[in-house]
């Protein structure tokens, strides 16, 4: 199942079309079936076979692109193939049309002419424009349907990419806008900023500024596109993509397509000689290297080797990238303040770079502010979402001492040094400490400070994703230990359970607290839910102190940690109240196993669920393997070893879904655990099936007694399909023994098939298997190396 649409939102969208099965429209018609939206995606009648082959061969195309545009590849055969000739008629009964055709304004107002007397009277229609005027558009559509009319802006890719930026027109009905919001949010999992009708609008207007400033002054200090990458990647906080993979990864015919949009539309913007595309991305462009899709760009593949561009040879060279020692000595400075302070003090023609790349960016950001967009909140969160930075440019300025960074820039443009002679405003200079406060977010054009939106769906977001030094409510604390934390928020009588440790792994403290937590649970709760504050969900038991325990020769202690971490999971299923895990991001090992024994598991869509122990040398022994051997006797009781097949492979591979619909599929999650497309609604639905559950009457399920096995005719079925992987050089030979104990420990053991065993015979099984295996050279090897690296061995 998936969370039900937000009760707050009067708009129910049960069938959509889009129009346009180019890349864009392809992947919004995707999500959109993800999350269960009846979806037709139009596009052109094709001149040769079918004539909905446009759109068919687009739909095909989805299952090729990386990353993966469906959750679940099946869901490819939801969408409805269709043509502008044959089948308007679809289009009587959508609730919401997307247009995502070509950035070409004519073109658009025909095809709104061709659909309007199609569609029904409460349609709402939206373009999926990255920069045309959204009155414009409107003005095409027949008086009665403007009210309904709007811009929806989603970023590439549409499945991924957090933000979508919705832009009011002139007429439309605000209950629109607020219904569009909600579904947006809840249903579409989306952040969204609510943007104004000025070319490219927020996140492109000042994302793409930033990009032609960081190409004017990679030319101005004669830097190499790999040195500049190296500069604006995750040393900055900004993707590994940086500037110029990124322009290879979009195109960089599109790429000069929208700088001229901007030279275009923004004739009297102050900074307008430099809209447009520099010479060496000219010439790309004229070659026919266009990124990615073409094979070369910036960059290049040569054999193993990724080369790129050198502007002064007119050729490529082997890719250095790297910072000077001064500047990677800078960039590592914690305090954001002193950063800024010595780049701009340095002498070092990269320290120089950057700081004129900030400056510049600071300076664009604060001069168009009150034309583009309500607060300096809605940017921030524009370029976090869209361009996927850790703080926005407001949020960055601000961090590195509001009044020291203007002076700077204010001396920097009186001297000539920066891109433009535009005044900063004059809110800039009032004697602020930054935009963002306890009173909201600084407005330029109210000139005040205004909160978060009050939109009722927000109610839904216990933590959001917070803006520069906001805090939230952190609740009550019931109970903790060095390991976990419980508390409460509200009086809901529902317990939260979060770990302390260091990417949520699992160590005696969380073992021990968790079982302590579940008792308090049950003397003082009514339901505990197991949630952390930040992804991942859990990376899986902490492998630095159960190598240290082989190591040292102490086996017992090491079985005994084996058996607690057993006893927690088991803790966790028979607890008399019910424990609801949470689960975003990774949920690997010992975390998979924890969701896997809970009463029922919410997961946020973009969940990276599996068993992974195999990796290691090892196999689950936090009771995964128990708990997927009784659900296989539990569907099928006849013949276990059927619904064992399915799940066999995906645990001695060490398979991790790329969804939470994948983890279904997997057999990591249950048909009754509930997906949730917005992660940062997760706590909110997970305390409301918490809840749901408790006030039903809950009662643990039945410790199970007579368990039908496969037996060691199962195990020696599975041994049969080993032999071959290993002949064909496929697996090796300790992959071959991890896997023959896996197929053990799952069927039972060495009994006669249909055999009936308890839960304890189970688990003992696979405490036996894993303990052997992790007194093993191979494995304790796998398990340094994968320490070390943060990569499998294969011996």
């Amino acid at each position: 199942m998936t969370a039900a649409s937000s009760p707050t939102s009067a708009l129910r969208i049960r069938k959509a079309a889009v129009l346009g099965a180019g890349v864009m429209g392809a992947q919004i018609a995707a999500h959109l079936t993800n999350a269960g939206v009846e979806t037709v995606l139009f596009d052109l009648p094709a001149k040769e076979g079918p004539k909905s082959g446009i759109a068919l061969k687009a739909i095909a195309n989805l299952a090729k692109l990386s990353p993966a545009p469906l959750a679940d590849k099946a869901l490819a055969a939801a969408i409805i193939p269709a043509n502008y000739d044959d089948d308007l008629d679809h289009l009587k009964d959508v609730d919401l049309v997307i247009e995502a055709i070509a950035e070409r304004m004519d073109w658009k107002l025909d095809l709104y002419k061709k659909i309007a007397g199609h569609l029904s009277k409460s349609a709402i229609i939206a373009s999926n424009t990255s920069g045309l005027s959204i009155n414009t558009l409107a003005e095409a559509l027949p008086e009665e349907m403007r009210h309904r009319f709007s811009g929806v802006h989603f970023f590439n890719p549409p499945r991924y990419m957090h933000l979508v930026e919705l832009i009011p027109t002139r007429l439309i009905d605000p209950s629109v806008i607020d219904g569009l919001e909600a579904f947006l949010v809840t249903t579409v999992g989306k952040g969204v900023v609510i943007a104004r009708d000025t070319p490219n609008f927020i996140g492109n207007r000042i994302g793409v500024f930033s990009m032609l400033a960081t190409m004017h002054h990679t030319e101005q200090f004669g830097l190499g596109f790999d040195v500049v990458d190296a500069l604006t990647g995750p040393a900055v906080g900004r993707p590994k993509s940086a500037t110029y993979r990124t322009a290879d990864v979009v195109g960089l015919d599109t790429m000069a397509h929208v700088i001229k949009t901007m030279a275009d539309t923004l004739p009297d913007d102050p900074w307008h000689q430099y809209f447009k595309a520099p010479v060496w991305l000219a010439g790309l462009i004229e070659k026919g290297a266009l990124g990615q899709k073409t094979g070369a760009g910036f960059y290049r593949k040569a054999g193993k080797d990724i080369v790129v561009l050198d502007v002064a040879r007119q050729d490529y060279r082997v890719s250095e990238q790297k910072p000077s020692d001064e500047v990677a000595a800078i960039l590592a400075i914690k305090n954001p303040a002193e950063k800024f302070a010595k780049l701009r003090a340095s002498s070092d023609k990269q320290a120089q770079f950057l700081w004129a790349t900030f400056r510049d960016l600071f300076h664009y950001t604060a001069y168009h502010l009150a034309d583009i967009a309500d607060t300096a909140r809605d940017v921030d969160f524009a370029i976090r979402w869209g361009y996927g930075w850790k703080l926005g440019p407001f949020e960055t300025w601000q961090a590195a001492g509001w009044q020291q960074v203007t002076g700077w820039i204010a001396e920097d443009i009186a001297a000539g040094k920066a891109m433009s002679k535009a005044p900063l405003p004059a809110w800039v200079t009032d004697g602020r400490s930054g935009v963002h406060g306890k009173a909201g977010s600084y407005s330029a054009s109210a000139n005040a400070d205004k909160p978060r939106s009050q939109h009722p769906v927000y109610r839904r977001q216990l933590f959001p994703d917070p803006i520069l030094g906001e805090k939230f409510d952190t609740g009550n604390t019931v109970w903790e230990n060095d390991g976990v934390r419980l508390w409460t928020l509200g009086d809901d009588g529902i317990g939260i359970i979060s770990f302390k440790t260091k990417m949520h792994t699992v160590n005696d403290q969380v073992l021990d607290g968790i079982q302590h937590a579940i008792g308090i649970a049950e003397e003082k709760l009514k339901a505990a839910v197991i949630w952390q504050d930040a992804e991942p969900f859990s990376a899986g038991a902490d492998l630095k102190g159960a190598l240290g325990l082989l190591q040292g020769g102490k086996f017992d202690d090491f079985e005994k940690m084996v058996a607690n971490f057993q006893r927690t999971s088991m803790r966790i299923k028979h607890s008399l109240v019910p424990v609801v895990s949470a689960v975003r991001g990774l949920a690997l090992g010992g975390g998979c196993e924890f969701q896997m024994h809970s009463a029922r598991t919410v997961a946020a869509l973009e969940s990276y669920i599996g068993l992974v122990e195999a990796g290691v040398g090892l196999l689950p022994a936090g009771g995964g393997l128990h708990e997927l051997a009784v659900r296989a006797a539990k569907t099928n009781p006849a013949d276990p070893f059927e619904e064992l097949k399915k799940v066999f492979e995906t645990v001695a591979m060490a398979k991790v879904s790329a969804s939470a619909f994948e983890a279904k599929n997997l057999g990591l999650l249950r048909d009754s655990d509930v997906v949730v497309f917005n992660a940062y609604e997760l706590l909110y639905v997970a305390k409301q099936v918490a809840n749901a559950l408790a006030e039903s009457g809950y009662r643990p399920p039945l410790y199970q007694r007579a368990i039908p096995v496969a037996g060691d005719v199962g195990t020696a079925t599975f041994r049969a399909s080993l032999a071959n992987l290993q002949a064909g050089y496929f697996a090796s030979e300790h992959d071959v023994e991890i896997a023959r104990r896996i197929a053990d420990t799952l069927c039972g053991g060495v009994i006669e098939r249909g055999s009936a065993v308890d839960e304890e015979w189970l688990l003992a099984l696979e405490r036996k298997h894993f303990v052997e295996l992790a007194k093993t050279e191979k494995t304790q090897a796998r398990i340094a190396h994968t320490m070390t690296t943060g990569k499998p061995l294969r011996n």
